[in-house]
């Protein structure tokens, strides 16, 4: 059927092209957009692959507090925390022995790598058991050989055995070094993992081939376990001298310390002899109120520097009983850490100061014990500490004003030259 001409729209040419080229445009600029968002998408998908490809090519150190931790990308100030995780899944599927895998063990240990990484030995995680341990020290009651230890030169190093406990009994020495432990080597073994290895229970052996300075091939000792109760402080009087060994600077020592003060000037003592020997060290603050104790008050007894370079000093506090009395203090490669701040706050106080027997031990970090959550801990260096006079004694230790050994022939035969060499030297001094 035909449509009759008079029923269709009137044809108008002008109107039909510029309607087409309205259209045209629209389509133009429809297609000008998807066209600049591919080339966008395309750069930037370079750009980033670009970017991974190139990975953290700084060799600058890159502080943890300007750090930004997220979950995405892998760029020069960015740590990509899936990498931790993607390992995680990957040895949890393909290790072979994935079975016997315990999920606080990795996770432990993965905190004991990051904390190993900053280098220094006396920053470490405590883990429930470790932390247990470490309480047990502090109190000074464990199971064990009674030694301090500790890593210099990344070697596992006797600092000091304790007195009458199987370290000393068995003929071990400040300065021995510790090359086995049961057989298996020290070597990358941290401190946290010597001593778990050498702790026990009371009554068992354990295995210790070491090497002492002087010999010329190492020796194996085996040391049995026993109690360990340590006793900070022990007084004597001999002539009109007051003989003071402090082993340690615990929980107890500042009372015992105290009670030992108060034994020299009830028996008209008139003279000292402070033996740091082997003292490993301990709490700061038992140093600062032992130190009030043997000078004037306000004298700078230690300087705490932080990170920043900020300097804080440690002044007495007082009650000062000894500053006057002639002293002789008795220090040896065992004395470390809060042994070597006594020392060196006393040598640089007082006139009266005479120091006696071989370098000391040489740390010079400051640690604070921080509780992560109630079984663990972190143990982390915050500060390194000066003498009063601004000297630097991590790594070098303070030297005696007179130097004197004493041989393990010394020890065998119970005789003890730098403590004679102390009596002798008071014995000179005038009242």
């Amino acid at each position: 059927m035909e449509i009759p001409s008079s029923t269709l729209p009137p044809v108008h040419p002008q109107e039909n092209y510029e309607q087409g080229h309205r259209l045209f445009k629209k389509a133009f600029v429809f297609f000008l957009v998807i066209f600049f968002l591919i080339v966008a998408f395309w750069y930037g998908y370079e750009e980033g692959k670009d970017v991974s490809l190139r990975g953290n090519e700084s060799d600058a150190i890159l502080s943890p507090k300007d750090a930004i931790i997220i979950n995405k990308e892998n760029k020069e100030n960015v740590i990509d925390f899936a990498l931790f995780w993607k390992v995680w899944g990957i040895l949890k599927e393909k290790y072979v022995d994935n079975d016997t895998l315990d999920a606080r063990e990795l996770f432990y240990g993965a905190i004991d790598g990051m904390l190993a990484a900053t280098g220094d030995p006396y920053t470490t995680f405590f883990d429930p058991e470790e932390n247990k341990e470490f309480q047990e020290d502090i109190s000074g009651t464990f199971e064990g050989i009674g030694a301090e230890m500790g890593i210099k030169n990344d070697i596992l190093i006797i600092i000091a055995p304790l007195e009458g406990m199987p370290a000393e009994k068995a003929g071990l020495l400040a300065g021995d070094k510790i090359l086995k432990i049961n057989g298996e080597t020290t070597v990358n073994m941290s401190i946290e993992e010597a001593v778990k290895k050498i702790r026990g229970p009371k009554g068992t052996p354990v295995e210790l081939n070491i090497f002492r300075n002087g010999d010329e091939e190492s020796r194996t000792l085996t040391v049995t376990r026993d109690i360990v109760l340590v006793k900070s402080v022990r007084f004597e009087m001999r002539e009109d001298i007051a003989v003071i060994r402090v082993s340690r600077f615990g929980e107890d020592t500042e009372k015992e310390f105290q009670a030992a003060v108060k034994q020299t000037k009830e028996r008209a003592a008139k003279k000292v002899i402070l033996d740091l020997r082997n003292n490993p060290g301990g709490f700061l603050d038992t140093a600062i109120e032992m130190a009030s104790m043997m000078l004037p008050s306000g004298k700078v007894i230690v300087i705490e520097e932080d990170g920043t370079k900020k300097q804080k000093e440690m002044r007495a506090r007082g009650g000062d009983v000894l500053s006057t009395l002639p002293t002789v203090m008795l220090i040896n490669e065992g004395s470390a850490s809060a042994s070597e701040i006594l020392a060196g706050a006393l040598r640089e106080n007082r006139e009266n100061v005479t120091l006696v027997g071989k370098k000391s031990f040489g740390k010079g970090s400051v640690q604070e014990l921080v509780s992560v959550n109630r079984e663990t801990a972190v143990k982390i260096t915050v500060a390194r500490w000066l003498t009063p006079k601004g000297s630097q004694i991590n790594n070098v230790g303070i030297t005696p004003d007179i130097e004197i050994s004493l041989t393990p022939s010394d020890i065998e035969n119970d005789v003890d030259p730098q403590l004679e060499k102390a009596f002798e030297i008071l014995r000179d001094k005038k009242e």
